[in-house]
């Protein structure tokens, strides 16, 4: 199985110390949103996702303690399943959530068959691995869709890297909507939206591909 520095990191009492720090009830994480974008996070879900049906079976790479995956069963999505490589996230992804299944695991090897999910998700995890390992792990993405990635991630026009808490090599800004059809051509880009912050000049871009 691959690692490396940033996945390392994030399994690490460094990964644990953010989960304490953003352990959000859904009316929290919209409220957060609210302040930083001017809209709650329900609203971006049901804006991007509106036609599709509540039954789609859905995976989150990256769940951490499942604050996102709790955002879609509250509009009425019930198919929830959830990677996590941290212990600690995916122990209380477990206790703190319920009709929501998670097993170990990590962007880099995604522990499902091709085609399993209906739609494979991120939530700022992409801007987490370095470019040097993001096609491989874009490629499992793709391999465990049958259909849909949506994703919400940081947005830049270029790589640019990013200190993180004062330390490096651990977050970028990229156009990842492109990177993945630059990878994939056969992927089309159903909805896009910038989402620039309310406080400073940083826009993140939510994107709905589709196979």
């Amino acid at each position: 199985m691959k690692t490396t520095l940033q996945l390392d990191k994030w399994r690490g009492n460094f990964g644990k110390a953010y989960t304490k720090r953003n352990a959000l009830t859904p009316t929290e994480l919209d409220s957060l949103y609210q302040k930083r974008y001017g809209i709650s996070r329900t609203l971006m879900n049901k804006g991007f996702l509106s036609g599709l049906s509540r039954s789609l079976r859905i995976l989150e790479v990256g769940a951490n303690m499942g604050n996102q995956l709790r955002c879609l069963q509250e509009i009425g999505f019930t198919n929830l399943y959830g990677v996590e490589p941290q212990k600690y996230a995916a122990t209380l992804l477990k206790k703190t959530t319920k009709g929501i299944s998670s097993v170990a695991g990590n962007s880099f090897f995604l522990p499902f068959g091709s085609a399993s999910f209906d739609m494979v998700f991120t939530s700022g995890v992409l801007i987490h691995i370095a470019p040097q390992d993001i096609k491989k792990a874009l490629k499992e993405i793709y391999r465990c869709s049958a259909r849909y990635i949506w994703g919400f991630e940081y947005f830049s026009h270029r790589y640019q890297e990013v200190a993180y808490r004062g330390e490096k090599l651990l977050l970028w800004k990229a156009d990842f909507p492109r990177i993945y059809t630059r990878i994939f051509p056969n992927l089309k880009i159903v909805r896009l939206e910038f989402f620039k912050y309310k406080e400073n000049d940083n826009v993140d871009v939510m994107f709905l591909l589709e196979k």
